[in-house]
């Protein structure tokens, strides 16, 4: 099979994806720098390709973003707006990594980094695609607990406005939110707020 054919098959699948995947795929790199030259793909970012007519989406950073770090768990600011809570437009992709991995390298947005471990790493974690890539975010009522554990960084008012918007909007239940409060102790810390909004 001709390398034209086996990118197209690649992006049938990825719609975005690394020159690795392209190498593991059968293509040699010359033929992926030659398809680039020509059009018939787009270099979307070091290392990182599509077809040119890959319609992006209002998320597209953050699957650029989980090709480079795919351990990586979006979270607080970047989820709040993924999830339509809040009214904040950071500037930067709020990222999460485990504790003991090396600074994420991604050298095309501004990347805000926090390091959680153990249960923070699995808790509250949805998948979601986003132009082919699967992408991993906290879930709603984990991102609300989120906001307060990280209330120094972003904000208490930013924290209370996400706890209002959770309910007001619904997007979750109020068991969701207390249950991801227990297993990272915010309960007490974010019960004042919650019995404030009644």
């Amino acid at each position: 099979m001709e390398p034209r054919e086996r990118i197209r098959q690649l992006a049938r699948k990825r719609p975005l994806f690394r020159l690795s995947e392209a190498v593991s795929a059968g293509v040699h790199p010359e033929h992926v720098r030659r398809l680039t030259q020509q059009g018939e793909l787009t270099r979307v970012g070091r290392g990182l390709y599509a077809l040119p007519t890959l319609q992006a989406t209002e998320h597209h950073t953050l699957a650029e973003v989980a090709k480079r770090v795919p351990h990586g768990i979006f979270c607080l600011l970047t989820a709040l707006r993924f999830h339509g809570l809040g009214t904040q437009n950071p500037r930067e992709v709020w990222l999460a990594v485990d504790r003991r991995m090396g600074t994420p390298r991604v050298d095309f947005t501004l990347v805000r980094v926090v390091r959680i471990s153990g249960n923070a790493l699995t808790d509250g974690i949805e998948e979601h695609d986003v132009d082919g890539v699967s992408v991993r975010v906290t879930s709603p009522a984990r991102t609300v607990v989120d906001c307060f554990k990280f209330r120094s960084k972003v904000g208490v008012d930013v924290a209370v406005e996400a706890l209002r918007d959770y309910r007001r909007l619904r997007k979750g239940t109020a068991d969701e939110l207390w249950r991801q409060a227990e297993r990272l102790r915010l309960a007490k810390v974010m019960r004042p707020y919650w019995d404030g909004l009644v």
